[in-house]
């Protein structure tokens, strides 16, 4: 069995099924060294006196046998199988509460491939061994205790010749597990390299068309797949070398019992009984049936013996793989008593604040201070790499802050509930992502009971709505994967109707409106300072067009706040802003000389 911090209580949980499981188990293992018993009285029998009548009870005794093992083997099949399926199912379940639960940080250090590597591979290897593998640790434990005793009790010195060679196959098991869990967990991560591989080759499909680099890749997987199959070959080659000895070692011990065990039965039948280690082998052919009879029934398990090895190697490295990402420390989490926030206004205070992200040995945002009053809507403007989305990003609670430093109407965020606090923000991130689903549902999925109405609603605001009710499914168009079957423009303006559907008091567009045409630009701010009257918007922008109608602009350099002014005093005091403005200018007289 597996025993762990992460899969213990489940024996608890469905202890009731491993108990019944095993019970019918034990039950089968028990009876089934009665069928020996039963052909050896007929051999003695047809030896002896010939009595076909108790020929024909012993053969109802053995069908009678039978069917009790089959009840018993379906009994425990049903319940053995079933805890561990649920197991599985149980563990997958508190995985996944876990990935949704893990900070953005985890995800830039391991690699989606891998989360899904363990998710299946792992998970289902741990399954095996709580299923098949309960079964062979009983079998190969009981049974083959049991048997040994009968085999004992029948004839001693048989029973240590012939068993000798299970010392061997105890000490070789012992010998291969370690090699057998360092193969495993080298195969695991071979895997992960694959699923990493082909799963970021799917994801970028169409930029590997694009610029006709299928040849290439193509030869880049069949690099990771050699890699891959010689690591499973290496552990298979061990697998079946364990297999294979096991194998040699259980005939072995049926070419003694043949050998010895007819020369016994000879010399006894003769008159001239072998004796051997002062007691002399006074062994009949009919006890020679029952004892071949046990041994028969040892084989199993000294097979399952050696799978289990291997099984339990594999499915303890496995667990350790599930245990170190369920063990994997959640750091930004709502803290004890947090505080849930109501009615929010939308002011937000920058207090001496400053950030850096976890793996980066510099401030990406310093002492920054600002007060962004409730029903304002504020561009952010800066050059590349000054701060814009950590600004608003550090908004959302996706990494810890300073406390005292970053307040939503006057609360500390260090101190409030997450979800509260992400449910009254609406965020169109510069990656606008998309789900595989009906536009509707797409734009509807921060809201419970949105309608395609709403949704609608949503795609007026973002400028997006003919462009929807020109697909021939209209709203229930499905966008394929991450919106695949639609242009950039179209998922941003989409992705801005999905935060503007929440209808939250604060709104945040990181570079939302990059990818659309000027029109639609200049329709989308004209909807945000009319339709969002009242409540906090933040834009963050790359052009001043963009944000040069809005309330007041925040005028990043190298993590700093530069200014933070109306538009028009922004061109007296900020050189930050006064030199954009004139590239600005001078893009447009350039593109206007070229028309």
């Amino acid at each position: 069995m597996l025993f762990g911090r992460y899969i213990n209580r489940y024996y608890l949980k469905y202890g009731w099924l491993f108990i019944i499981g095993i019970l019918a188990l034990l039950a089968v293992d028990y009876i089934q060294l009665k069928i020996p018993e039963y052909l050896g009285e007929v051999v003695y029998i047809l030896e002896h006196n010939g009595d076909t009548n108790r020929i024909f009870t012993l053969g109802l005794y053995v069908l009678i046998v039978s069917a009790g093992m089959f009840v018993g083997r379906f009994i425990w099949r049903i319940t053995l199988f079933n805890a561990s399926f649920r197991i599985e199912a149980d563990l997958r379940h508190k995985m996944f509460l876990k990935a949704e639960a893990l900070p953005r940080q985890y995800y830039h250090d391991t690699k989606v491939g891998s989360v899904m590597s363990w998710f299946t591979n792992d998970l289902e290897t741990i399954s095996d061994h709580l299923g098949w593998g309960t079964v062979m640790i009983v079998d190969s434990g009981f049974l083959s205790i049991l048997t040994i005793v009968k085999m004992i009790m029948l004839d001693r010195i048989m029973s240590f010749i012939c068993l000798i060679p299970v010392v061997l196959i105890i000490i070789w098991g012992v010998i291969n597990e370690k090699f057998m869990a360092m193969k495993w967990d080298e195969r695991q991560k071979a895997y992960d390299e694959l699923y990493d591989f082909s799963q970021e080759n799917f994801t970028g499909i169409r930029v590997i068309k694009a610029f006709v680099k299928e040849t290439k890749e193509i030869h880049a997987f069949a690099k990771v797949a050699r890699k891959n199959a010689d690591v499973n070959i290496s552990f298979a080659r061990l697998s079946v070398i364990f297999d294979v000895i096991i194998e040699i070692i259980i005939a072995l011990m049926m070419a003694i019992a043949l050998i010895f065990g007819g020369w016994f039965v000879y010399a006894f039948n003769h008159g001239s009984a072998i004796t051997l280690f002062g007691v002399t082998e006074e062994i009949t052919a009919d006890k020679l049936i029952v004892f071949i009879g046990y041994m028969d029934i040892l084989i199993w398990p000294m097979i399952a013996l050696g799978q289990v090895v291997p099984m339990y190697s594999r499915s303890r490295a496995s667990l350790k793989r599930v245990s170190s990402f369920l063990a994997s420390p959640i750091n930004v989490q709502s803290p004890v008593n947090a505080i849930k926030l109501d009615d929010v206004k939308g002011n937000i205070t920058y207090r001496n604040f400053s950030f850096s992200y976890p793996t980066y040995d510099y401030a990406n945002l310093k002492n920054v201070n600002l007060e962004i009053k409730a029903g304002e809507s504020i561009g952010i403007v800066g050059k590349i790499g000054s701060g814009k989305t950590t600004l608003v990003n550090v908004l959302l609670m996706l990494y810890n802050v300073e406390p005292e430093t970053l307040f939503i109407d006057g609360q500390d965020i260090m101190t409030l509930d997450i979800d509260s606090l992400r449910d009254h923000i609406a965020y169109v991130p510069q990656d606008n992502f998309l789900f595989s689903d009906s536009i509707e549902h797409n734009i509807n999925f921060g809201l419970d009971n949105g309608t395609e109405e709403t949704a609608r609603m949503g795609a007026i605001f973002a400028g997006v709505d003919d462009d929807v009710r020109g697909f021939n499914k209209g709203y229930q168009t499905v966008s394929g994967e991450r919106g695949v079957t639609l242009s950039g423009g179209q998922k941003q303006r989409i992705s801005i109707a999905r935060a503007y559907v929440k209808n939250a008091p604060i709104l945040i567009l990181d570079d939302s409106v990059s990818a659309v045409d000027t029109k639609t630009e200049e329709t989308i701010l004209r909807n945000i300072t009319t339709e969002r009257k009242g409540k906090t918007t933040l834009v963050v922008a790359s052009r001043i067009s963009t944000v040069s109608h809005l309330d007041k602009i925040i005028v990043l350099n190298d993590g700093e706040v530069e200014a933070f002014d109306t538009p028009r005093n922004l061109l007296k005091i900020s050189p930050t802003y006064q030199k954009m403005v004139k590239l600005q200018e001078l893009e447009k007289e350039v593109e206007g000389g070229n028309s």
